[in-house]
C-alpha cells in the first residue's frame, strides 16, 4: 500500500505533517478509504488485533467502566468492531474533521459510547492522566517523525491508568525505512520501532505478526507495550 518510496537516511526531514492531512482530505470517508482500497482486510485485521486484546482485556471482566482511546480513529472502523465490543467507553483522536463528523453516523447506536473526540494529529495529543486502560494506536505512527513518536508515546504512558497497556499495530520493512511520498509516510523496520519504544521508556510485552493478508502487502506487526 505505498507509492513513491525513498530508502534514505534523511527521511524524518522530509515528513509533512500538512501534506499527509492534505493527503487524507481527499480520501473517501468509509471503511475501504480509511484502508486505502483494501477495505476485504478489514475481518481478517479486527479479528486478529482482538484475539490479542482479549489476553489482557476480556468482554466479562469484572472491572468496570473499562476507557479506550483509538488513535488515529478515522471514521471509527477500529473503535466499532475492535474497542467497543471489549470496552465500556471508547475516545477518539482523528486530524481530519470531516471523518469525525462521519464516526457519528458509522458508530450508529454505538456513538451513545463514545466519550470524546478530539480534532488533532497525534503529535498534537495530550492525554488526560491516567484515563485510559487501553491506547490502540494502528496505521498512524508512519506519519511521525522519530522525535514526535517517542513524545507521543511518553504522554500516552502518562495517559494509563495503573494498568493500562499501549498497543501499536503497525507495517514494518524487513531491511530499511522507506519514504512514500504520496502521503508523506514512512515505514519503519521492526527493530527501529523497538529502539523507539525503549527511548520512550517502554516495555515490550507481547509481539505478534498479523496473518491471513493478502501477498504483497507490507508486513504488519503489533506491540503491547507498558
Amino acid at each position: 500500500m505505498a507509492g513513491r518510496l525513498d530508502v534514505d537516511e534523511g527521511i524524518d526531514d522530509k515528513i509533512d505533517y500538512t501534506a499527509a492531512d492534505e493527503y487524507w482530505k481527499d480520501q473517501p470517508a468509509t471503511v475501504d478509504g480509511m484502508l486505502g482500497g483494501f477495505g476485504h482486510i478489514s475481518s481478517a485485521d479486527v479479528n486478529a488485533s482482538k484475539a490479542l486484546i482479549k489476553k489482557y482485556f476480556h468482554p466479562s471482566g469484572t472491572r468496570p467502566n473499562r476507557v479506550a482511546l483509538d488513535g488515529g480513529a478515522g471514521i471509527g472502523r477500529v473503535t466499532k468492531n475492535l474497542l467497543l465490543p471489549l470496552f465500556d467507553k471508547v475516545d477518539l483522536v482523528e486530524q481530519n474533521a470531516g471523518f469525525l463528523d462521519k464516526s457519528h453516523e458509522f458508530l450508529e447506536k454505538e456513538a451513545s459510547r463514545i466519550g470524546q473526540r478530539f480534532c488533532c494529529g497525534l503529535q498534537d495529543f495530550k492525554p488526560e492522566a491516567g484515563r485510559y486502560d487501553l491506547i490502540w494506536v494502528q496505521w498512524v505512527v508512519i506519519y511521525l517523525t522519530d522525535s514526535d513518536f517517542v513524545d507521543f508515546l511518553v504522554c500516552c504512558k502518562k495517559g494509563l491508568s495503573e494498568s493500562g497497556l499501549i498497543g501499536i499495530k503497525e507495517n514494518v520493512t524487513h531491511h530499511d525505512r522507506e519514504y512514500d511520498a504520496d502521503d508523506s509516510s514512512s515505514t519503519r523496520t521492526d527493530e527501529q520501532m523497538i529502539d523507539i519504544f525503549t527511548k520512550a521508556g517502554l516495555t515490550i510485552i507481547e509481539k505478534r505478526q498479523q496473518k491471513d493478508f493478502p501477498d504483497g502487502l507490507y508486513p504488519v506487526f503489533m506491540y503491547i507495550l507498558r
